[in-house]
């Protein structure tokens, strides 16, 4: 009886071990050019927010986690093809994005807002119908979508690489830059002499991660994932360590904060 025991007890032991060595890694996909969300620590591994929730979800889920750094436009293409399993890249859930992929519930709240070059005349967000006013936005995000949708005066200048956009502003080569209010904000700090911040939301939004069309199991427990790391005070411990200046400075200007 004693060796019939035995042998169930390792049966099972191989067939958990078989199981979880079967689990697949969780493919992550973010582009790290986004601190504190999404970033490159020295020693050149993923670091920040987004790397933080990725790891938790993983442990919720069981399984071993793979960040893939890509370029932002090069997300959803890789989602739809299989080479990631999600999006984790401080994405806002839009109705466009909506037509090609799954987003999971919402876990943060922000808003496109204006960093604007100190010299520029740009008071509030209808002075950029003004004509001869120059937008720069980054290629595929919300802003070059509200650009696109919304701007029909302004010139609109496209461009790859956020700390370009900002240095657009900075030169007085654009008289704004249409981005999320976090960004807007640090950029706002790092070059007080030569720029302003007009941080009310001109269009609220949400982050959410974006999940492969009919993933309806992934994606339930992605939303399971977050009402609980919500309710466990995960994203308020977040905060606390990554955006601690941020999260003052929005207090003192009276704009929610995002978390």
């Amino acid at each position: 009886m004693r060796h019939f025991l035995s042998a169930i007890f390792f049966f099972l032991l191989g067939f958990n071990l078989s199981c979880a060595a079967s689990q697949k890694p969780l493919i992550v996909g973010m582009e790290l050019a986004y601190p504190p969300f999404e970033m490159a620590d020295p020693k050149g591994n993923p670091s920040g927010i987004s790397v933080d929730i990725a790891h938790a979800l993983g442990r919720s889920l069981s399984r071993e986690v793979e960040i893939r750094n890509l370029p932002f436009d090069g997300l959803i293409p890789s989602l739809k093809t299989g080479k990631i399993d999600l999006i984790l890249s401080s994405m806002t859930a839009t109705q466009e994005r909506e037509v090609s992929i799954d987003f999971s519930i919402p876990y943060l709240k922000t808003g496109l807002c204006l960093l604007i070059g100190r010299s520029s005349s740009i008071q509030n967000s209808a002075d950029l119908e003004k004509p001869g006013v120059r937008v720069a936005v980054k290629q595929g995000t919300t802003g070059h979508l509200y650009a696109t949708n919304h701007l029909r005066s302004a010139k609109t200048l496209v461009l790859d690489r956020e700390s370009a956009c900002v240095l657009e502003v900075v030169q007085g080569k654009a008289d704004a830059f249409l981005y999320d209010q976090m960004s807007v904000l640090k950029h706002w700090q790092q070059n007080p002499v030569t720029t302003r911040a007009l941080l009310s939301p001109i269009q609220e939004e949400s982050w959410a991660i974006g999940i492969r069309k009919g993933n309806d199991g992934l994606r339930n427990s992605v939303n399971e994932f977050l009402k609980d790391f919500s309710q466990r005070g995960g994203f308020r411990e977040l905060s606390e360590k990554w955006l601690p200046d941020q999260k003052a400075a929005f207090e003192k200007l009276g704009v929610p904060f995002v978390f």
